[in-house]
């Protein structure tokens, strides 16, 4: 049973930081390229970042670039997702996502709020 399931989400004041986790079971991870996704109330889900199977990390969005970073641990079967200097406009649903030649799963994501 493929199962994703991310966890560390929560309120945080605008300029702090939180880590999310994504743990995988089910499948090979260590074949999967593993990503971040999130969603605002309102708007399209929208990539955030990728990490490839041995852990390279390239187009991240912009809009994280400089304060999130992915990373992953094959021996876990874990991708995380640290965010700096996290803004109001960071508030949304994150999810997790494991990806490999049209296979695809999907966590049920976990909660960001940014507020004062």
């Amino acid at each position: 049973q493929v199962q994703l399931v991310e966890s560390g989400g929560g309120l945080v004041q605008p300029g702090g930081s939180l880590k999310l986790s994504c743990a995988a079971s089910g499948f090979t991870f260590s074949r999967y390229v593993m990503r971040w996704y999130r969603q605002a109330p309102g708007k399209k889900r929208e990539l955030v970042a990728p990490i490839s199977n041995a852990g390279g990390t390239t187009n991240a969005a912009d809009f994280v670039k400089g304060r999130f970073t992915i990373s992953r641990d094959n021996a876990k079967n874990t991708v995380y997702l640290q965010m700096n200097s996290l803004k109001p406009e960071d508030t949304a649903v994150y999810y997790c996502n494991a990806y490999f030649y049209g296979t695809e799963y999907w966590g049920k994501g976990t909660l960001v709020t940014v507020s004062s």
